[in-house]
């Protein structure tokens, strides 16, 4: 008896299986006028009021956990491996799509609260950032604690089943925007690092005073907030009394992996910096960019950045394999931010006239928001940790080198 053979078009690799099933929803959900744009929520100029269409996106990724694609399933994530995660984010350029979960809950408090919150902590707070349907910012800074974080005092006074809290942060990312904030808060004023513990403090609590702070790119993203006898129930601690500095820490690695680019979008959309230059500056007649030495400059720079991205990849699956984030999140904090501000003088040079915009007519859109986000990405050397500091961590802890008097 002869057997029977069954054509079929259906791949038979599971990631392959995936691919094509990633490709089916997206094509099913992700609204074509989208298409090339970016996340409102990342937006240096602060959150701009959702399209019905962006918000219709915004809700089937978060109902699919895609937005945050490798964290539990059980706490509104996707669930997927790290393999089906890369699939998802190439499916997604290929078709110009990015993604609309994200800010500081995505970047820096999700992973965190994953590793050190305790199971009713997950359930109240994971669900929701994975839907970004509430958003966060950070509470770290203070007038006499940047560098020197530990020197923190905000005070948490222990009043039985509340915590009451005094004290200003400064430099508060969104703060304005934000639903709540994740905090260090000094505990006991006996213990520079012991004392400080890890608090969730809601934004719209009585007490809570926010001023932003105009920053020289013509924006206020970062802000000043005070607190005034502001009352934090004592659910509210992650992890034990005196473990903040250590939870802050692991969540500094986070921020530092993200704010590096090392954390974003690694398959890139939109027009090549060769693409913009000969735009501006023109095309020869072989179809390179007619400026010589803008061509190597552009050369060099791709190269350095692509080295990068490939770099940051193997450190994400190392990460991952280790069991999470390390001090080597301060070595793409330091070249990514290098790598983005010399992008930014890049696009700002090759613009010639068209770069010097602040206002006014002549100019376009994307040209004077380049210029605004060249100035507001001088910070980037500076918040999450300046690079002197991040250089003294891989000194100290990735390359053992220690001071000796």
């Amino acid at each position: 008896m002869m057997a029977t053979l069954v054509a079929t078009d259906a791949p038979t690799d599971p990631l392959e299986r995936f691919r094509a099933e990633a490709r089916e929803w997206l094509a099913a959900n992700f609204p074509p006028s989208l298409k090339g744009k970016d996340n409102a929520l990342a937006s240096i100029e602060g959150p701009s009021e959702p399209t019905p269409d962006g918000e219709a996106w915004r809700k089937a990724m978060g109902e699919k956990g895609w937005g945050v694609p490798t964290w539990p399933r059980e706490y509104g994530g996707g669930g997927l491996s790290r393999a089906e995660a890369r699939i998802l984010s190439e499916e997604m350029a290929r078709i110009g799509a990015w993604n609309p979960i994200g800010g500081m809950g995505v970047m820096m408090f999700g992973p965190t609260l994953l590793e050190y919150g305790n199971e009713a902590q997950k359930r109240e707070h994971i669900p929701a950032i994975a839907k970004a349907d509430v958003r966060w910012c950070q509470g770290y800074s203070e007038p006499n604690a940047g560098s020197d974080l530990a020197n923190l005092q905000m005070f948490a006074e222990d009043k039985g089943d509340h915590y009451l809290v005094n004290g200003q942060k400064t430099w508060t990312s969104g703060g304005q925007w934000a639903d709540k904030c994740f905090a260090l808060v000094r505990t006991d004023k006996s213990h520079k690092h012991e004392g400080i513990s890890f608090l969730l403090i809601d934004m719209d609590s009585p007490g809570v005073e926010v001023k932003p702070i105009r920053m020289i790119s013509g924006m206020s993203p970062f802000c000043e907030t005070f607190f005034t006898n502001v009352k934090v129930p004592k659910e509210n601690l992650v992890g034990e009394e005196g473990q903040g500095w250590t939870i802050g820490k692991r969540l500094l690695q986070h921020e530092r992996t993200n704010l590096s680019g090392g954390g974003s979008r690694l398959m890139p959309s939109g027009p090549t910096l060769a693409d913009i230059a000969k735009r501006y500056v023109g095309a020869d007649e072989e179809g390179r960019i007619a400026d010589p030495e803008l061509r190597v400059r552009i050369a060099k720079f791709e190269m350095d950045w692509r080295a990068f991205l490939l770099t940051a990849m193997r450190v994400q699956a190392e990460s991952k394999a280790a069991g999470g984030v390390s001090e080597v999140s301060s070595i793409l904090k330091t070249v990514g931010t290098r790598l983005g501000q010399e992008r930014a003088e890049l696009l700002i040079e090759i613009m010639g006239m068209q770069g010097l915009g602040w206002e006014g007519e002549g100019f376009s859109p994307t040209e004077l928001s380049n210029v605004r986000a060249w100035l507001f990405g001088k910070a980037t050397t500076i918040y999450g940790g300046s690079t002197e500091i991040q250089n003294n961590v891989v000194a100290k802890r990735i390359l053992g080198m220690l001071d000796h008097q």
